[in-house]
């Protein structure tokens, strides 16, 4: 009998009870390495200050000291810092002041306040005392502190920008229209150009002009940052060519779909991506499939569903190395693009599904410290041109045929 893959064996094992699930985590806890300690970020309520040094707890990055750190070999020139205070910066400002020209959009809950609440908040971070990579992460979720700060550890500096990313259950109901609909939908939200017939996103309202405002307001407020090393010369474009475009769920979904519009350094897609029922993931790609980087639990519904899988398989993620599940391997993961895990999360689903992201569900040691360390490094550093061998399809990872696709009309 030919042996059931990886997934299968993952989520048979998992289904057949607590004890052997104990057994599995044990296993698990023994190959992990434990990561290093890293310093406490600023108060998420400053704006532009930082904060004293707060006291450290197991999962806090490594601590970096206050000497200005050169950039390191293969950096981009003029990247350095120089600071001369080094230390751990946070942002926080809002969309609808840095630019007039920006809406709110109801129809799709894209709004700037709610319930007397700001909804179009802004958070940038950078660790002047860590060597520079001079990369950017962009990350399309909510604001992610203890991501940040990790992020900020490895030398990267990190922005989460407002953009239209609540019309999931409002658009492309009751079904999506054609196998392009929830993609189209997604770039519009991103580029801020006319490409769904299901909503408007004006250009200062898409996800690449506030970037791009974001940032030029960055440059002048905080110039030891080197924030406008991720601008064009004359300031009128984001230098995409040093952005890594990163999100969750919902966010790795349209971060994908814009990379695949919009060349990027790298793509990291957490739990995700889905749209299941789509096919725009085989489009012919701006960013190579070896800049694609995935990471599910194997308890997450959208792994066992088969969906994740078919996405990294439509995007070519299987050419540059197999499924490697990190419970009991170590970096660099046979430098492959496709990571899972199967570590205890109490057999919850929902807890599986925002796991692979540190914060309150993402499991831990008995020392209390994340098991996902080395994935996350992995994930935001490992270098893009060493991949894995290129293996076959997974013939479990059903493939359904694709949707008629159509050009939208207005």
């Amino acid at each position: 009998m030919k042996p059931l893959p990886l997934r299968n064996q993952l989520l048979s094992t998992l289904r057949l009870g607590p004890i052997l699930a104990a057994a599995v985590f044990a296993i698990s806890l023994a190959v992990t390495t434990a990561a290093p300690a890293v310093a406490q970020a600023p108060r998420p309520n400053q704006q532009p200050r930082t904060t004293n040094q707060q006291p450290r707890t197991p999962n806090d990055p490594p601590r970096t000291t206050n000497q200005q750190p050169p950039a390191p070999a293969g950096a981009p020139a003029g990247v350095a810092f120089d600071d001369p205070e080094p230390q751990a910066y946070r942002f926080r400002t809002r969309a609808s002041e840095l630019d007039s020209r920006t809406r709110p959009h109801p129809e799709i809950d894209f709004v700037f306040e709610k319930d007397g609440k700001p909804q179009d908040t802004q958070v940038a971070s950078v660790d002047t005392r860590v060597a520079p990579q001079g990369k950017l992460m962009i990350w399309l979720m909510g604001h992610n502190e203890n991501l940040f700060q990790r992020v900020n550890s490895y030398g990267i500096h990190a922005i989460q920008v407002s953009y239209a990313n609540k019309w999931f259950g409002i658009l492309c109901r009751p079904e999506p229209k054609d196998g392009q609909a929830r993609g189209n939908v997604r770039l519009e939200a991103a580029i801020g150009q006319d490409v769904s017939d299901e909503l408007e996103i004006p250009h200062p309202d898409g996800m690449m002009e506030r970037t791009r405002q974001f940032l030029l307001w960055l440059a002048d407020e905080h110039p030891q940052g080197r924030w406008e090393q991720f601008l064009t010369e004359d300031r009128s474009a984001v230098r995409w060519d040093r952005v890594i475009i990163a999100g969750s769920s919902h966010g790795s979904t349209t971060a994908a779909r814009f990379a695949i519009h919009q060349r990027v350094d790298r793509v990291v897609m957490l739990c995700g991506p889905r749209d299941q029922d789509q096919d725009w993931q085989s489009l012919p790609s701006a960013t190579p499939a070896s800049r694609f980087f995935g990471f599910s639990h194997v308890l997450d519904g959208g792994w066992s569903g088969n969906h994740y899988c078919r996405s990294w398989e439509l995007l070519g993620l299987h050419t540059h190395g197999p499924i490697v599940n990190v419970d009991d391997s170590a970096p660099p993961y046979e430098n492959t693009r496709r990571l899972i895990s199967a570590a205890d999360v109490g057999g919850d689903a929902n807890r599986a599904h925002s796991s692979v992201a540190p914060g309150g569900a993402s499991p831990k040691d008995a020392d209390g410290n994340f098991l996902y360390e080395p994935v996350w490094k992995y994930l935001f550093t490992h270098p893009v041109d060493q991949t894995g061998e290129s293996t076959e399809r997974d013939p479990t990872c059903v493939l359904p045929p694709p949707r008629p696709r159509r050009t939208p009309t207005r």
